[in-house]
C-alpha cells in the first residue's frame, strides 16, 4: 500500500474511534442520569407530579440551546466546541448528585440540556465531516454507538445502586472515566469541517429540503418518544403482561435499534437513502399495526422489535443529509433539523396520553403508526 494512502487510511480510522468515543461518553453520561432519576426524586421527596415539571427542565434547556449551538458550531468548528461541551457535559452529571433543592435541580438539568444539545450538534458535525471523507454512509453506527453506551449506563447504574453507592458518587466516577476518555481521543477529531469556510448564512429559517428533513425527524422521534415512555404502559394495561415482563417491550425495541443501527449504514449503501427512508416508515407503522391487532406477550413484542429496526436509521440518515446541505453550514443544518425534530420527541409522549384519556391507549398507538407512515410519505416527496 502506498504510504501516503495507508496514512490517510491509519487518520481516518482513528478519527472513527475519536468520534464514536465521544458518541458513547454522550450515551453513557445520559444514560447514567436516567439511572439515578429514582433515587434523586425520593432525595427531594418530589411528587410525580413535581418530578414531571422538574424533568421538564432539561428538554426546555436543549430547546433554548438550538439556535446559537449551530452558530457556535460554525464559528468556532466543531472540533473546538466538541471539546468544550465533552468537558462541560459530565461535569454538569456531576452537578446533579449535588442538588439539595428542588430550583438546584431545575437549574443544573436546564444546564444539562443546554451542554447535551451542544454536544450533540458539535460530534453530529463531525461525523458528517468524517463521512464525506469515507465517501460512504457511516453515521448510523455512531448512533448505533450511543444506543450500545445507553445499555452500558444502565448496568452499570444497577451496579452502582446495588452497591449502594450515592448519586454524587456514581456520576462522579462516570465523569472521570468521561474526561480520561476525552483527553485520550481528542486529538484525533477532525480539524476541519466541511463547508467549514463558505460564506452561509447563519440564522435563517429551513428551506424546504431542510423542513422536510426536519418533518421525517420529527416523525420518527413522535415514535421514539412513545416507545420510550410507553412501552412499559402498553404491556401492562393492554398486554396484560406478567410483572417481570413488563419491560419486554421496551427492552425489545432497545435492542433492535441499536442493532438496526449497526448494521443501517451498509443498507444504505445497498439501497441508497431514499428507498431505506421509505422501508423505515413501513416497518415502523407495520410494527405498530401488528402490536394493536394482536395485543398479546410474543406478537407485541414482535411488533415493538419491528418498530426499533424501523426507527433505527432515520435520525442518523437525516442528519447526514442535513449535514451535507449546500444551502447552510453543517452545524446550522443540524440545529435546524434537530429542532423540529425534538418537537416531535418532546409533544409526542403528552399528545399519546392526551389520545388515550380520549379515547384508548391503542388509538392512540395507532395515531403514532400514521406518523411512521408519514415517513415514508415525505422521503418520498424530498430530493436527497
Amino acid at each position: 500500500m502506498n504510504t501516503s494512502i495507508e496514512k490517510q487510511v491509519i487518520a481516518k480510522g482513528a478519527a472513527r474511534f475519536s468520534i464514536g468515543s465521544l458518541f458513547f461518553i454522550a450515551g453513557l453520561c445520559f444514560a447514567s442520569w436516567a439511572s439515578r432519576i429514582p433515587d434523586i426524586k425520593a432525595h427531594l421527596n418530589l411528587s410525580d407530579g413535581a418530578l414531571g415539571a422538574v424533568l421538564l427542565a432539561l428538554p426546555v434547556g436543549l430547546m433554548v440551546s438550538l439556535p446559537f449551538s449551530g452558530w457556535l458550531v460554525h464559528h468556532f468548528g466543531s472540533r473546538k466546541m466538541v471539546l468544550l461541551s465533552a468537558v462541560l457535559y459530565p461535569l454538569v452529571l456531576s452537578c446533579i448528585g449535588l442538588v439539595q433543592e428542588t430550583w438546584q435541580l431545575v437549574v443544573v438539568l436546564f444546564c444539562y440540556g443546554l451542554m447535551g444539545n451542544l454536544y450533540n450538534i458539535a460530534v453530529n458535525t463531525q461525523a458528517v465531516s468524517l463521512e464525506v471523507l469515507y465517501g460512504r454512509s457511516i453515521m448510523a453506527s455512531f448512533h448505533g454507538i450511543w444506543s450500545l453506551a445507553g445499555f452500558t449506563g444502565a448496568a452499570i447504574g444497577t451496579l452502582m445502586i446495588n452497591l449502594r453507592l450515592l448519586p454524587f458518587t456514581h456520576f462522579c466516577i462516570i465523569t472521570g472515566t468521561a474526561l480520561t476518555f476525552v483527553c485520550l481521543v481528542y486529538r484525533n477529531t477532525l480539524r476541519q469541517d466541511i463547508n467549514a469556510d463558505t460564506d452561509r448564512p447563519l440564522f435563517a429559517k429551513p428551506d424546504a429540503t431542510l423542513l422536510k428533513l426536519g418533518l421525517i425527524a420529527m416523525c420518527c422521534m413522535v415514535c421514539e418518544g412513545a416507545m420510550f415512555d410507553w412501552s412499559g404502559v402498553y404491556f401492562q394495561k393492554v398486554v396484560l403482561a406478567p410483572k417481570g415482563l413488563i419491560p419486554l417491550g421496551y427492552t425489545a425495541f432497545m435492542s433492535t435499534m441499536a442493532g438496526g443501527r449497526f448494521a443501517g449504514d451498509r443498507l444504505v449503501t445497498r439501497l441508497g437513502t431514499l428507498r431505506m427512508l421509505q422501508c423505515s416508515g413501513l416497518v415502523i407503522a407495520s410494527g405498530l399495526v401488528i402490536a394493536i391487532t394482536f395485543p398479546t406477550l410474543v406478537t407485541a413484542t414482535l411488533g415493538f422489535m419491528l418498530v426499533g429496526i424501523g426507527v433505527s436509521s432515520v435520525v442518523p440518515l437525516v442528519y447526514g443529509v442535513a449535514g451535507k446541505s449546500t444551502v447552510f453550514s453543517p452545524g446550522v443544518a443540524l440545529a435546524a433539523v434537530s429542532t423540529i425534530g425534538y418537537l416531535g420527541f418532546l409533544a409526542g409522549p403528552p399528545m399519546i396520553g392526551f389520545i388515550a384519556q380520549a379515547a384508548s391507549l391503542r388509538v392512540s398507538l395507532a395515531f403514532i403508526a400514521v406518523l411512521g407512515f408519514m415517513t415514508t410519505v415525505i422521503s418520498s416527496k424530498t430530493k436527497f
